[in-house]
């Protein structure tokens, strides 16, 4: 006998605790801090949830879940100080989105 099984874990938004906390790691464009529940879905439909562990940010442009800790401020939050590359550690602008001296992204 051959079972074939479709489904998975997925997570979703439960709650906005606070809108534009951060910009995304990924696209730079703005996310949020959410709680967030865990769904088990069987073949697309969701058949139970639990809330997850910890807060997470949320980005509202490519959907991209991440945590808070790795979240550069936001602009308007963001002091004038520069920014520290985190692969080699020199001072860069905050407008640059990649790093001028190793060209990893900020």
């Amino acid at each position: 006998m051959f079972f074939f099984f479709v489904g998975g874990v997925t997570q979703e938004v439960r709650q906005v605790l606070k809108q534009e906390a951060g910009r995304c790691i990924n696209c730079r464009s703005p996310s949020d801090l959410v709680d967030t529940d865990k769904v088990l879905k069987l073949f697309f439909v969701p058949v139970w949830r639990w809330p997850a562990k910890d807060q997470l940010m949320h980005c509202n442009n490519c959907g991209l879940f991440y945590p808070p800790s790795l979240s550069p401020l936001s602009s308007d939050s963001r002091p004038s100080e520069n920014l520290l590359c985190q692969f080699c550690a020199r001072k860069v602008d905050s407008d640059f989105r990649f790093c001028p001296f190793c060209g990893t992204a900020l």
